[in-house]
């Protein structure tokens, strides 16, 4: 399967992040924590440049903890700051805060020393869908960002207050200006990051079975009460008839049973799972 899409408000997106790169102190990069290395765009590089970071791995409970702290300690031992959060909690709205603090806190003192109380201001930025947004609105005391489980929601950029002397500048979801990594491009398709619009859900689909079956077969076998072939074909038909979904004359409805194997990942019905493994 060949992904190819970079479009129009991407490029607009990049040329925006360039601009107001200089009016930040730091940025927060967010990573899906089921993919974390796959989310880790090369685009951002040379607009990031020297700002200090700091990783977030998103949507931490939708992988087991074990899995979710081995990348956190991968990351450090990058010499990369990076800790986990699950926004839709808010539980780590705190541990965040303080972690971005404490990585500004020269600039903090400097500023402290000439008496001025030193807004931190960081640019939030990942992959499309990887809870840009969500992450914000888990540090304001009120909702303030767009969003939406899909690709694509925010747009344009907005700059919200969150208390604690940090101010976070939300910015549309970035994907590669170049596909050429194609199991790259598989994860980012699982997890949401790609809209399905221009992706072909059946061939996704056979491709993220073999992926599945590759990574954690165990866990097809769970979720669907019984043994799947390993041809992709014949475990989407084995899939439709075992949920029920047929067409007129009682075939297989493969197209429906290809959207339901990509939904039950997504939402963790399959497990707590990660695409990426160390």
């Amino acid at each position: 399967m060949r992904i190819h899409w970079f479009p129009g408000h991407m490029t607009k997106a990049v040329r925006m992040m360039s601009e107001e790169i200089k009016n930040v102190d730091s940025v927060i990069y967010v990573l899906d924590a089921r993919a974390p290395l796959s989310c880790l765009n090369e685009a951002f590089e040379p607009v990031i440049g020297s700002k200090t970071r700091l990783y977030v791995l998103n949507k931490a409970d939708l992988v087991a903890r074990n899995e979710v702290l081995k990348w956190t300690e991968y990351f450090k031992k990058q010499g990369m700051n990076c800790i986990y959060s699950d926004s839709l909690s808010k539980k780590d709205a705190a541990a965040i805060v303080k972690n971005l603090l404490s990585a500004n806190s020269a600039i903090i003192e400097k500023y402290k020393a000439k008496g001025v109380n030193k807004t931190v201001r960081a640019m939030v930025v990942g992959v499309p869908n990887s809870g840009k947004s969500t992450l914000i609105n888990s540090l304001s005391p009120v909702k303030r960002a767009a969003t939406g489980n899909r690709p694509g929601v925010t747009r344009g950029k907005q700059w919200i207050a969150v208390g604690g002397g940090v101010e976070l500048l939300d910015s549309p979801g970035v994907l590669y200006p170049d596909f050429s990594d194609a199991p790259k491009a598989l994860k980012l398709a699982l997890i949401g990051s790609v809209r399905d619009e221009v992706v072909d859900t059946v061939e996704l689909a056979k491709e993220g079975y073999a992926l599945f079956g590759e990574l954690f077969p165990e866990a097809l076998e769970k979720r669907y009460g019984t043994s799947l072939p390993a041809d992709a074909d014949a475990a989407l038909e084995k899939i439709a008839l075992r949920r029920g979904l047929v067409l007129k004359g009682g075939a297989p409805d493969t197209e429906r049973a290809a959207s339901a194997l990509i939904t039950d990942y997504r939402k963790g019905y399959l497990g707590d799972l990660p695409l990426d493994k160390l």
